[in-house]
């Protein structure tokens, strides 16, 4: 009954994860067909963005005035500066670190006793100790080491992009706490890029850009997870076998 049950299962698994397959193979000599347009907020897994916004400002205009009070434009700078605005943060890093360590240590010991005369208590000690041994090379003990140890490290990353970051914070100092997500989906691998970091106001340029290094206590994580991702990484048993092992 019980392996009835699990060969239930397993058809049914197999069943559904061909079910893709199928639809393919009945679409075999035809054109893609375009996806319906949906409203997106219909559409299931869909959920509201919350994002930092700054606090309500009213609006009110002058009198004889063609133009709002706390308007964002018309000669008026627009670089970020308070939360809810986005910057543009310019990704350039071209690290390389080469290292190389060596190390040789060597150490010999010898030691050696003889007990030729005792007060002519040696004969006495002959018949005491065993027939094999010889006073005159009582004791003699001789120890080396020697250890040699090289290490080296040749390193170089190169990371080159553009993400826009919002603000989501505004220090007492002026200075505004950013963070930036981008996700990149090709196949069945996706692509994650995060930067966060701290940022002056007069580090952002005219153009709303900030390079990466005028970040203070930046962030910067470039990888990804997919299948690919996955095959390149080993196993959880031999991960696991890695840390626990001592040898």
């Amino acid at each position: 009954m019980q392996f009835k049950r699990l060969f239930i299962a397993a058809l049914a698994t197999v069943h559904l994860g061909g079910c893709s397959a199928f639809d393919r193979l009945g679409a075999i000599g035809e054109t893609p067909k375009l996806s319906a347009i949906e409203n997106p907020v219909m559409q299931a897994g869909y959920r509201p963005v919350s994002m930092p916004m700054p606090v309500p400002e009213k609006v009110s205009y002058s009198p004889n005035s063609l133009w709002r009070n706390g308007a964002r434009a018309f000669f008026e700078d627009q670089r970020a500066r308070r939360v809810g605005d986005i910057l543009t943060v310019l990704v350039e890093i071209t690290d390389k670190a080469e290292l190389e360590n060596s190390t040789k240590r060597g150490r010999d010991n010898s030691e050696s006793a003889s007990i030729p005369k005792l007060g002519g208590w040696e004969d006495l000690l002959k018949k005491v100790l065993p027939k094999d041994v010889d006073l005159n090379d009582f004791v003699n003990a001789a120890s080396s080491s020697k250890s040699d140890g090289d290490g080296g490290i040749d390193r170089e990353e190169t990371i080159t992009t553009k993400i826009a970051a919002v603000v989501t914070q505004v220090l007492p100092n002026g200075n505004m706490v950013i963070e930036g997500r981008q996700e990149i989906r090709v196949n069945y691998e996706m692509r994650e890029l995060i930067v966060a970091g701290v940022v002056r106001p007069e580090d952002i340029t005219s153009v709303n850009t900030i390079p990466i290094s005028k970040i203070a206590e930046a962030r910067v994580s470039y990888g990804g997870r997919g299948q690919i991702t996955d095959v390149q990484q080993p196993r959880y048993g031999q991960q696991f076998l890695d840390i626990v092992l001592p040898f």
